[in-house]
């Protein structure tokens, strides 16, 4: 059976919601109660997620086997690697793995079993508990429902800076619970908040049971997974929308 879900009673998003409503960020730790959390974390590292990869390079955003990319030779592999660096030095570029979670969802593609935990954690930001917690804490009522999608990052694994708002998704906030159980911000996977001048204004690592939100549109990347990471960065990640 899949533990509950439930968002720890002590957090009180209307004492929070002045920094949340300076910094149009905030990062919660300790978010879930119980043993809700471990089992999302243990889900997402179980062999059972249906993982793909998705990247972008010079072209368009690209999702593939992760088979096929794991696969690759070493010639084909040293040829990707060019044209993202190649590609990640002036423009929004990527690659991790993911499963969308709410396309499944919404197409009426419910996996359960071992992977339940996870589909229970797109139920949890599209309900009431979640979404009031967000309209408490943001001050803004406009919030109705909130799109899923697992990640994994990888060593080599990166999110270049952008700002998430994309005309005619609605958007309003990112967020990003984290279920890692241990992570050192020196392996890199770290969410980074950048300034107007380019600085960064500070950032997040990807504690366990965890929650990131921040406002659309915000300036933010997610740094390379070094080599030498000591696990994978498993999260479930969003927006939050309105109609």
């Amino acid at each position: 059976m899949t533990p509950p879900l439930v968002i720890d009673p002590a957090l009180d998003p209307a004492a929070m919601a002045p920094v949340f409503r300076r910094l149009g960020r905030l990062h919660l730790p300790g978010f879930l109660v119980g043993d809700g959390a471990r089992a999302v974390g243990e889900a997402l590292a179980s062999a059972a997620v249906p993982w793909i990869k998705t990247w972008r390079t010079l072209g368009p955003s690209l999702d593939g086997p992760l088979a096929d990319f794991d696969g690759l030779s070493p010639e084909n592999r040293a040829a990707f690697d060019a044209e993202m660096a190649l590609a990640a030095k002036d423009r929004f570029c990527f690659r991790f793995d993911a499963w969308r979670v709410s396309d499944d969802i919404e197409a009426g593609r419910r996996r359960g079993g071992d992977l339940a935990p996870i589909e229970a954690v797109h139920d949890l930001v599209n309900g009431e508990a979640f979404q009031a917690f967000i309209r408490t804490l943001t001050g803004e009522p406009r919030g109705t429902f909130a799109d899923t999608m697992a990640s994994r990052y990888r060593p080599g694994d990166f999110l270049s800076v952008h700002d998430d708002l994309i005309s005619g998704k609605n958007r309003l906030f990112a967020y990003v619970l984290n279920f890692t159980p241990v992570w050192r911000a020196d392996w890199g996977g770290v969410l980074n908040f950048l300034d107007e001048d380019g600085h960064i204004a500070e950032g997040y690592a990807p504690a366990f049971n965890a929650l990131n939100i921040f406002a659309i549109p915000s300036a933010h990347a997610v740094s390379q997974v070094a080599s030498y990471a000591g696990a994978d960065r498993l999260s479930v990640t969003g927006w939050v929308r309105h109609a």
